[in-house]
Protein backbone atom coordinates (compact mmCIF):
# COMPACT_ATOMS: atom_id res chain seq x y z
CA UNK A 1 0.00 0.00 0.00
CA UNK A 2 1.53 3.39 -0.93
CA UNK A 3 0.63 6.73 -0.19
CA UNK A 4 1.14 10.03 -1.81
CA UNK A 5 3.11 12.46 -0.56
CA UNK A 6 4.23 16.33 -1.45
CA UNK A 7 7.71 14.93 -1.43
CA UNK A 8 7.31 12.06 -4.11
CA UNK A 9 4.58 13.95 -6.13
CA UNK A 10 5.09 15.58 -9.55
CA UNK A 11 5.79 19.55 -8.82
CA UNK A 12 2.95 20.66 -10.28
CA UNK A 13 0.63 18.16 -7.26
CA UNK A 14 2.56 19.93 -4.77
CA UNK A 15 2.64 23.93 -5.46
CA UNK A 16 3.83 26.14 -2.83
CA UNK A 17 6.57 29.09 -2.00
CA UNK A 18 10.23 28.10 -2.55
CA UNK A 19 13.22 30.93 -1.18
CA UNK A 20 16.68 30.79 -3.04
CA UNK A 21 19.55 32.59 -1.68
CA UNK A 22 20.03 35.56 -4.50
CA UNK A 23 23.40 34.62 -5.16
CA UNK A 24 22.25 31.47 -6.21
CA UNK A 25 19.82 32.40 -8.86
CA UNK A 26 20.64 36.15 -9.69
CA UNK A 27 24.08 36.10 -8.45
CA UNK A 28 25.40 38.09 -11.82
CA UNK A 29 23.04 41.24 -10.68
CA UNK A 30 25.12 44.41 -10.27
CA UNK A 31 24.02 44.89 -6.45
CA UNK A 32 25.06 41.56 -5.22
CA UNK A 33 28.65 42.32 -7.18
CA UNK A 34 29.19 45.96 -5.92
CA UNK A 35 27.60 46.43 -3.17
CA UNK A 36 27.50 45.83 0.87
CA UNK A 37 24.78 43.97 1.93
CA UNK A 38 23.03 45.70 5.03
CA UNK A 39 20.49 43.33 5.70
CA UNK A 40 17.31 42.43 4.31
CA UNK A 41 13.54 43.72 4.89
CA UNK A 42 9.75 42.65 3.75
CA UNK A 43 7.66 45.20 2.77
CA UNK A 44 7.88 49.01 1.16
CA UNK A 45 7.83 50.82 4.47
CA UNK A 46 10.40 49.15 6.45
CA UNK A 47 13.93 50.21 6.11
CA UNK A 48 17.69 48.95 6.23
CA UNK A 49 19.09 51.74 9.00
CA UNK A 50 22.75 51.99 8.16
CA UNK A 51 24.80 54.34 10.95
CA UNK A 52 28.12 55.41 9.67
CA UNK A 53 30.82 58.28 11.01
CA UNK A 54 31.92 60.51 8.25
CA UNK A 55 35.86 60.32 8.90
CA UNK A 56 37.26 63.73 10.65
CA UNK A 57 41.03 64.37 9.85
CA UNK A 58 41.86 65.84 13.43
CA UNK A 59 44.12 63.06 15.02
CA UNK A 60 47.31 65.01 15.76
CA UNK A 61 50.56 64.89 17.98
CA UNK A 62 50.58 65.98 21.66
CA UNK A 63 53.47 66.63 23.84
CA UNK A 64 53.93 64.61 27.29
CA UNK A 65 50.87 65.38 30.21
CA UNK A 66 49.19 67.66 27.30
CA UNK A 67 45.65 68.49 27.16
CA UNK A 68 44.39 66.30 24.17
CA UNK A 69 41.60 68.23 22.26
CA UNK A 70 38.62 67.62 22.12
CA UNK A 71 36.69 66.27 18.80
CA UNK A 72 32.98 65.09 18.13
CA UNK A 73 32.68 62.81 15.62
CA UNK A 74 29.99 63.02 12.89
CA UNK A 75 27.30 60.74 12.71
CA UNK A 76 25.61 59.66 9.84
CA UNK A 77 22.73 57.35 8.91
CA UNK A 78 21.89 56.00 5.33
CA UNK A 79 18.07 54.97 5.24
CA UNK A 80 17.51 52.06 2.35
CA UNK A 81 13.88 51.10 1.74
CA UNK A 82 13.56 48.53 -0.69
CA UNK A 83 10.88 47.29 -3.47
CA UNK A 84 9.58 44.58 -5.11
CA UNK A 85 10.30 43.00 -8.59
CA UNK A 86 8.02 40.77 -9.77
CA UNK A 87 7.17 38.35 -12.66
CA UNK A 88 4.00 36.18 -13.24
CA UNK A 89 4.00 33.70 -16.14
CA UNK A 90 1.25 31.13 -17.26
CA UNK A 91 1.73 27.72 -18.74
CA UNK A 92 -0.77 25.47 -19.42
CA UNK A 93 -0.48 22.01 -17.89
CA UNK A 94 0.70 20.38 -20.80
CA UNK A 95 3.72 22.32 -21.20
CA UNK A 96 4.37 22.50 -18.07
CA UNK A 97 4.87 18.67 -17.42
CA UNK A 98 7.03 18.58 -20.52
CA UNK A 99 10.83 18.06 -20.01
CA UNK A 100 12.94 21.35 -18.97
CA UNK A 101 10.38 23.33 -19.19
CA UNK A 102 10.26 24.13 -16.11
CA UNK A 103 13.87 24.97 -15.73
CA UNK A 104 14.02 27.38 -18.82
CA UNK A 105 11.21 29.26 -17.77
CA UNK A 106 13.08 29.55 -14.28
CA UNK A 107 16.29 30.66 -15.76
CA UNK A 108 14.38 33.01 -18.24
CA UNK A 109 12.29 34.50 -15.15
CA UNK A 110 15.98 35.09 -13.91
CA UNK A 111 17.54 36.40 -16.01
CA UNK A 112 14.57 39.18 -16.47
CA UNK A 113 15.02 39.81 -12.79
CA UNK A 114 18.73 40.45 -13.42
CA UNK A 115 17.53 43.08 -16.24
CA UNK A 116 15.56 45.21 -14.25
CA UNK A 117 17.63 44.94 -11.10
CA UNK A 118 20.33 46.42 -13.42
CA UNK A 119 18.54 48.83 -14.91
CA UNK A 120 17.01 50.30 -11.90
CA UNK A 121 20.71 49.73 -10.03
CA UNK A 122 22.18 52.17 -12.72
CA UNK A 123 19.84 54.70 -14.57
CA UNK A 124 17.26 54.96 -12.23
CA UNK A 125 16.56 58.81 -11.32
CA UNK A 126 15.06 58.48 -8.12
CA UNK A 127 13.25 55.63 -5.20
CA UNK A 128 15.73 54.61 -5.11
CA UNK A 129 18.58 56.67 -7.20
CA UNK A 130 20.27 54.73 -10.08
CA UNK A 131 24.39 55.16 -9.55
CA UNK A 132 24.85 57.53 -12.80
CA UNK A 133 22.12 59.86 -11.42
CA UNK A 134 23.60 59.83 -8.02
CA UNK A 135 24.61 63.51 -6.61
CA UNK A 136 28.57 64.54 -5.29
CA UNK A 137 30.02 61.97 -7.80
CA UNK A 138 33.36 62.36 -9.18
CA UNK A 139 33.91 62.60 -12.96
CA UNK A 140 36.75 62.72 -15.13
CA UNK A 141 38.58 65.73 -16.22
CA UNK A 142 38.18 64.48 -19.90
CA UNK A 143 37.60 61.14 -21.82
CA UNK A 144 39.56 58.00 -21.32
CA UNK A 145 39.36 57.16 -25.28
CA UNK A 146 42.62 56.36 -26.54
CA UNK A 147 44.23 57.62 -23.34
CA UNK A 148 44.20 55.37 -20.26
CA UNK A 149 45.61 58.30 -18.43
CA UNK A 150 42.41 60.21 -17.20
CA UNK A 151 41.25 56.85 -15.66
CA UNK A 152 44.05 56.59 -13.68
CA UNK A 153 43.85 60.26 -12.41
CA UNK A 154 40.05 59.65 -12.05
CA UNK A 155 40.94 56.41 -9.75
CA UNK A 156 44.08 58.55 -7.80
CA UNK A 157 41.42 61.11 -7.08
CA UNK A 158 38.79 58.74 -5.67
CA UNK A 159 41.60 57.22 -3.43
CA UNK A 160 42.47 60.66 -2.30
CA UNK A 161 39.10 60.77 -1.29
CA UNK A 162 39.51 57.81 1.13
CA UNK A 163 38.07 55.06 -1.49
CA UNK A 164 39.94 51.56 -2.08
CA UNK A 165 37.82 51.28 -5.45
CA UNK A 166 36.50 47.39 -5.96
CA UNK A 167 35.66 47.01 -9.66
CA UNK A 168 34.95 48.79 -12.73
CA UNK A 169 31.98 48.89 -14.27
CA UNK A 170 31.56 49.32 -17.94
CA UNK A 171 28.43 48.90 -21.43
CA UNK A 172 29.65 46.75 -23.76
CA UNK A 173 30.90 49.35 -26.03
CA UNK A 174 33.24 50.49 -23.85
CA UNK A 175 35.05 47.82 -23.10
CA UNK A 176 35.58 47.07 -26.61
CA UNK A 177 37.36 50.49 -27.02
CA UNK A 178 38.91 49.54 -24.00
CA UNK A 179 40.02 46.26 -25.36
CA UNK A 180 41.41 47.54 -28.50
CA UNK A 181 43.43 50.29 -27.66
CA UNK A 182 46.59 50.03 -29.38
CA UNK A 183 49.74 50.63 -27.79
CA UNK A 184 50.97 53.48 -30.15
CA UNK A 185 49.74 55.25 -33.45
CA UNK A 186 51.33 53.04 -35.69
CA UNK A 187 51.11 49.31 -33.84
CA UNK A 188 48.48 46.77 -34.10
CA UNK A 189 49.53 45.24 -30.72
CA UNK A 190 46.91 45.65 -27.73
CA UNK A 191 47.30 48.09 -25.14
CA UNK A 192 46.01 45.32 -22.63
CA UNK A 193 47.31 42.78 -24.38
CA UNK A 194 44.11 41.22 -25.20
CA UNK A 195 44.25 38.14 -27.60
CA UNK A 196 42.32 34.79 -29.12
CA UNK A 197 42.26 33.44 -25.18
CA UNK A 198 39.49 34.55 -22.96
CA UNK A 199 40.99 35.76 -19.56
CA UNK A 200 39.04 37.40 -16.12
CA UNK A 201 38.60 40.94 -17.95
CA UNK A 202 40.74 43.22 -15.47
CA UNK A 203 42.01 47.15 -15.88
CA UNK A 204 44.84 49.11 -13.74
CA UNK A 205 44.21 45.62 -11.75
CA UNK A 206 40.13 46.12 -11.00
CA UNK A 207 38.06 43.53 -12.08
CA UNK A 208 35.56 44.72 -14.87
CA UNK A 209 32.27 43.81 -14.88
CA UNK A 210 29.98 44.36 -17.62
CA UNK A 211 26.40 45.76 -17.68
CA UNK A 212 24.35 46.88 -21.12
CA UNK A 213 22.52 48.99 -18.96
CA UNK A 214 25.23 51.38 -18.51
CA UNK A 215 24.93 53.86 -21.21
CA UNK A 216 27.38 52.85 -24.40
CA UNK A 217 31.10 53.78 -24.26
CA UNK A 218 30.68 54.47 -20.12
CA UNK A 219 31.71 53.08 -17.09
CA UNK A 220 31.46 53.62 -13.50
CA UNK A 221 35.05 53.29 -10.54
CA UNK A 222 32.98 51.82 -7.69
CA UNK A 223 33.85 51.38 -4.11
CA UNK A 224 31.48 48.25 -2.84
CA UNK A 225 32.14 49.92 0.67
CA UNK A 226 29.83 52.92 -0.18
CA UNK A 227 26.72 51.35 -1.70
CA UNK A 228 25.23 49.67 1.05
CA UNK A 229 21.61 47.56 -0.06
CA UNK A 230 18.98 45.56 1.48
CA UNK A 231 18.37 42.50 -0.30
CA UNK A 232 16.33 39.77 -0.06
CA UNK A 233 15.94 36.13 -1.23
CA UNK A 234 13.99 35.16 -4.59
CA UNK A 235 10.85 33.59 -3.76
CA UNK A 236 9.40 31.37 -6.39
CA UNK A 237 5.67 29.96 -5.91
CA UNK A 238 3.86 27.84 -8.62
CA UNK A 239 -0.01 27.49 -7.73
CA UNK A 240 -2.48 25.39 -10.31
CA UNK A 241 -5.37 26.52 -8.33
CA UNK A 242 -5.32 30.41 -9.81
CA UNK A 243 -6.20 29.11 -13.31
CA UNK A 244 -7.46 25.96 -12.64
CA UNK A 245 -10.42 26.85 -15.14
CA UNK A 246 -7.93 26.44 -17.66
CA UNK A 247 -5.68 23.62 -16.47
CA UNK A 248 -3.20 26.28 -16.34
CA UNK A 249 -0.18 26.49 -14.05
CA UNK A 250 0.67 29.92 -12.56
CA UNK A 251 4.44 30.59 -11.48
CA UNK A 252 5.15 33.98 -9.75
CA UNK A 253 8.92 34.56 -8.44
CA UNK A 254 9.37 37.89 -6.49
CA UNK A 255 12.93 39.92 -5.41
CA UNK A 256 13.11 42.53 -3.28
CA UNK A 257 16.08 45.28 -3.65
CA UNK A 258 17.06 48.50 -2.51
CA UNK A 259 20.37 50.49 -2.14
CA UNK A 260 21.67 53.97 -1.01
CA UNK A 261 25.15 55.31 -1.38
CA UNK A 262 26.73 56.67 2.10
CA UNK A 263 30.41 58.36 0.26
CA UNK A 264 29.12 59.82 -3.16
CA UNK A 265 32.75 60.96 -3.48
CA UNK A 266 33.87 57.24 -3.33
CA UNK A 267 32.09 56.65 -6.74
CA UNK A 268 33.08 57.89 -10.03
CA UNK A 269 32.19 58.11 -13.53
CA UNK A 270 34.17 58.33 -16.92
CA UNK A 271 33.26 58.04 -20.96
CA UNK A 272 34.99 55.91 -23.77
CA UNK A 273 32.73 58.37 -26.65
CA UNK A 274 35.22 58.58 -29.69
CA UNK A 275 36.35 61.86 -29.67
CA UNK A 276 35.71 62.88 -25.90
Amino acid sequence: MSTLTTPTSAYPWRPDTTFFAANEVVGDALILQTSTIAGEVDGDQPAVRVAYVDDAESADYVDENAEIPEDEPTLSEAVVRTKKLARLVNLSSEQFRQEMTAEQVSQSVARDLVRKADNSYIADVTDPTGLLNIPGTVSADAGVYDNLDNLVELIATLESNGATPSAIAVDPYAWSSLQTMKIGTDYNAMLLGAGTETTEPRLLSLPILRSRFIPAYHGLVLDRRAIVSAIGPVQVAVSEHALFSRDAVQLRATWRIGWGVTRPNWLGKFSLEPGS
